[in-house]
């Protein structure tokens, strides 16, 4: 697969800040072929394990995601939207959400992934993920 770099914008407006210890990382990715259960057009599914923590000393809620997904063919999917797999997770300093969810594809494809919410003092903030890739096996 053929990398190509690629601008997260976080905000538009640019008015949200990176806070030193709030992280995000990719802990697991699985592989799985769906079979029957799956589109034709994208039979191939991927489950992602994420950790977010907050090493920080401010609390922070986080209200939403944005996902970035350039595929092989040079399609490009953006995904955003309000919560994180149905939740607006309050973090305390030294606390961590974690979540698993899942992405269905053709072949392969490269994702960027941010989170979005605000600071204890009303301040937006953001917390962007490494991008990672989805590896086909055989394509």
């Amino acid at each position: 697969m053929r990398r190509k770099r690629a601008l997260l914008v976080v905000v538009p407006c640019c008015s949200s800040k990176e806070i030193p210890g709030l992280t995000a990382r990719l802990d697991r990715l699985v592989y799985h072929h769906g079979g029957v259960s799956l589109p034709e057009d994208r039979p191939h599914a991927f489950v992602y394990y994420i950790t977010i923590r907050n090493a920080s000393e401010t609390t922070v809620a986080l209200l939403g995601r944005k996902w970035v997904i350039d595929y092989a063919d040079g399609t490009r999917q953006v995904i955003e939207g309000d919560k994180i797999v149905g939740e607006t997770p309050r973090l305390a300093p030294g606390e961590e959400f974690s979540y698993n969810s899942h992405h269905v594809t053709g072949c392969n494809a490269r994702v960027q992934g941010c989170f979005h919410g605000v600071d204890e003092t009303g301040a937006k903030v953001h917390v962007l993920l490494a991008p990672f890739d989805l590896a086909v096996p055989g394509c």
